[in-house]
């Protein structure tokens, strides 16, 4: 490498004699950061999420390659966020990628001291069975007065900034049919 090579490679040097006297463009990249590409340049798809943590309802970008999240940005399209996540929004990536996620279902018994895995089937009349007995158990057909009531105080929903509408109104009707 001689020293006019060495010279040129300045960006001081590439400022002062190129077409970028600011130095805000060409003249500030090296040779590496000119190599470099951005994670989500290479994704094979965007789908368009809700963040999962709080009732906001930040708008998130989730990038896949070879159907793995590979990066979770905020949605700039977002009226809610513009584009902008919490640190927790911002390490949502975590939530679906780390080794240490549940992926099956963990079920500790009563006064029990270990969890035991179960088949899903398994855990889905479990929570079935419960529903039936929680709804039996606190009936009511009437109020005092004889005005009839048709309802159980011994179940309740939580909702969250990741469902819609459509969702809740699905919700409520599944909680009145019971």
């Amino acid at each position: 490498m001689g020293v006019r090579s060495w010279i040129e490679d300045w960006p001081l040097y590439r400022q002062l004699t190129g077409t970028d006297p600011l130095g805000r463009g060409a003249a500030s990249k090296s040779a590496r950061s000119r190599s470099l590409t951005a994670r989500t340049e290479t994704a094979d798809s965007v789908a368009k999420s809700v963040c999962p943590y709080c009732a906001v309802g930040c708008g998130q970008r989730v990038f896949v390659k070879d159907g793995q999240v590979s990066q979770i940005e905020g949605d700039p399209d977002s009226p809610i966020s513009r584009g902008r996540l919490c640190p927790k929004g911002s390490a949502s990536k975590s939530l679906v990628t780390s080794p240490l996620r549940q992926t099956k279902v963990r079920y500790r018994r009563p006064y029990g001291t270990e969890w035991e895995d179960l088949d899903l089937d398994v855990a889905l009349e479990m929570i079935a069975d419960r529903v039936l007995a929680a709804r039996e158990q606190t009936w009511e057909d009437a109020d005092d007065e004889g005005r009839p009531l048709n309802r159980t105080l011994g179940i309740s929903s939580l909702g969250g900034a990741t469902l819609d509408n459509e969702e809740n109104y699905l919700i409520k009707k599944l909680f009145t049919a019971m």
